[in-house]
């Protein structure tokens, strides 16, 4: 997460959200980071669990992240949970919850439906002050 965390703050510099996200593989080892590029691109779905998840299956060769763990300093929208059901990781862990468009158990839970063919393990809370802490601040400053 504290990778995680420094991906965010390369977010907040450039004047984006600060969100990072990183992908670890099987074995733990970092495949991949991103964090929000959406200022910086022009692009609304660059995202930094997006851009992460692109650069992971880039690294792997498969755009199937099986065994693979995605780590967000923030609950991921609903954009980003649908990404990751289809990116098929195993696991995602957040730190702040987003309770105006979080997609993993505040105001939505996508990436646990029952109707889906993929559902991560969700793990919420890891750093969450930290996490909370850089996005107050964000838009304090905004």
């Amino acid at each position: 997460m504290r990778r995680a965390l420094d991906e965010a703050a390369q977010a907040a510099s450039a004047g984006d959200v600060p969100v990072g996200a990183v992908v670890l593989g099987p074995d733990g080892t970092l495949l991949a980071t991103g964090h929000n590029e959406r200022e910086a691109s022009h692009d609304p779905t660059a995202h930094a669990e997006v851009l992460a998840l692109r650069r992971a299956a880039a690294a792997l060769g498969s755009w199937r992240l099986t065994g693979c763990t995605l780590v967000v300093t923030l609950e991921p929208c609903t954009m980003c949970a649908g990404a990751l059901v289809q990116s098929r990781v195993t696991r995602v862990v957040y730190g702040a919850r987003d309770e105006k468009a979080g997609a993993a158990g505040s105001l939505w839970d996508v990436v646990r439906d029952r109707r889906l063919n993929h559902r991560p393990e969700v793990i919420h809370g890891v750093l969450e002050n930290p996490c909370a802490d850089l996005l107050t601040a964000f838009f304090r400053e905004r």
